[in-house]
């Protein structure tokens, strides 16, 4: 068949400029088609609002601009059912686009590139391609806040030792730590929304870099693409990598949370720590040691920031010295951004899989919250009730946790008696303020870890999570 046969050929539509034809090995070390084929879907998109454009100002004939519309309708069908024969000599997704399209319409497919370039078509697709893909990992990350929040509610009135420098501080619920998680997720979907807001300009119409000579119509374009407008300068429009930068640095800091999380899932279902469980569908087994069960999901999430934070490092060194305008270097921008989305989407998804299926140990939490003078704040927080300043009290307190190092007990196995030598303030009441289950309600204030305001929280974030989802 005639596109078969053109997909095959060797000839470029730069051709005319050139008396040689292009070494073998550099045609295939330059080309792109090999990655930059996912996006063409956002290029015949992008084409086909060009052409109606086109047609709306006269530029193309109505007959014209139907005949390229239903023929990239027809290449896209071709594509999707693997009929479609990419070709390396083509170089990239346009032009084995282009050069099926001119195959299957003739002349007419030739006319689709008036008032553009492969620099503002690029630009193009990208930007439609990673706007789409930013709605998904925000989907991605309210469905993780979700499963966060059931959790939330149900271990409210759970309790474990919250940490600093990893040493037991004050009791915690571990409601309250998925909300942290949560909270932190909250600020990723934000980043993530700033980020598309700058994602969504579009370079169409600046052609290769100084605009063109036809009577283009950018605002309609931009219309008909969804974007909230055409970019403002012709040179930056297809030099500007940006948006590219931006995305990828609110991807690092998400892979950092990711990471961060899954150091403490790792931590938590240690057999030292034993405060969770994982299910054996996200966990391995050892060839050696047939005991060990490894929570290889969270250990491989951990490592796979490290690619993100790398690409996000790539894409900056590739721009730092680029003159403007457009520079062959950006055909290597694809790779990083392709690798990051499908690193960030997936890792969302099996995160989210596994804090579903995850079990809390409530028994091994309560009796880590009871090592560690994780009450010794409380006993402070009393004396300064009772009149004395809280250096005072500190000190009063730091003495008592010293004669429980000695006696290896925690405050709360200290009698009345013993605890009055450190000062005669204290009374009877002093043992509710140094419980658990009373640390953790004194802290009733929003923002706190009482189970009251755990409960509070999830609520006003089950009304963000139904009131925007994106």
């Amino acid at each position: 068949m005639q596109h078969q046969e053109l997909t095959q050929a060797t000839h470029k539509p730069w051709a005319g400029r050139f008396n040689e034809p292009t070494d073998a090995f550099v045609e295939a070390f330059t080309a792109s088609v090999g990655f930059d084929q996912r996006l063409y879907r956002h290029d015949i998109q992008g084409s086909q609002a060009h052409a109606r454009m086109l047609a709306r100002q006269g530029i193309l004939s109505d007959s014209e601009c139907e005949a390229i519309i239903q023929g990239l309708e027809r290449i896209k069908t071709r594509i999707e059912q693997g009929d479609f024969a990419w070709s390396v000599p083509l170089e990239d997704v346009h032009m084995n686009i282009e050069a099926a399209l001119t195959a299957e319409i003739g002349d007419a497919g030739k006319r689709l590139h008036t008032g553009r370039s492969r620099n503002d078509q690029v630009a193009t697709d990208i930007r439609l391609w990673l706007r789409e893909e930013v709605d998904h990992i925000r989907a991605a990350v309210r469905r993780l806040q979700g499963v966060l929040v059931e959790l939330a509610e149900r271990e409210a009135e759970t309790i474990l030792p919250g940490f600093t420098h990893l040493q037991a501080a004050q009791p915690v619920t571990f409601g309250h730590h998925m909300m942290a998680w949560y909270e932190m997720l909250e600020r990723d979907f934000e980043r993530l929304g700033d980020a598309r807001r700058r994602i969504n300009v579009m370079p169409l119409g600046a052609a290769a870099l100084a605009g063109t000579s036809y009577p283009i119509d950018r605002h309609d374009t931009a219309e008909q693409l969804g974007f909230e407008r055409p970019a403002a300068n012709s040179l930056d429009a297809v030099s500007d990598r940006d948006f590219a930068i931006e995305f990828s640095a609110a991807a690092a800091i998400l892979s950092m949370h990711l990471s961060r999380f899954s150091e403490e899932l790792i931590l938590w279902s240690s057999a030292q720590f034993g405060f969770i469980t994982l299910s054996d569908a996200f966990c391995t087994g050892s060839s050696i040691m047939p005991q060990k069960k490894n929570p290889d999901v969270p250990e491989l999430l951990r490592g796979k920031s490290a690619r993100v934070f790398g690409h996000l490092i790539a894409l900056l060194t590739l721009m730092k010295a680029q003159p403007l305008a457009y520079n062959k270097d950006n055909q290597e921008d694809k790779e990083p951004l392709f690798d990051i989305v499908d690193t960030l989407r997936g890792g969302l998804k099996v995160f989210a899989d596994m804090m579903g299926a995850l079990r809390c140990n409530r028994e091994r939490m309560r009796a880590a919250a009871l090592q560690g003078f994780t009450t010794a704040t409380d006993l402070a927080d009393y004396l300064v009730g009772k009149g004395l300043a809280f250096r005072d009290a500190h000190e009063i307190v730091g003495r008592a946790v010293a004669l429980g190092v000695e006696r290896d007990c925690d405050l709360t196995d200290l009698s009345l008696e013993e605890l009055r030598r450190f000062s005669p303030v204290i009374g009877e009441d002093v043992f509710a303020v140094l419980t658990l289950e009373g640390s953790v309600a004194a802290r009733d204030h929003f923002g706190g870890t009482a189970p009251a305001q755990v409960r509070a929280a999830v609520a006003r974030a089950r009304e963000v999570l139904e009131s925007r989802l994106l």
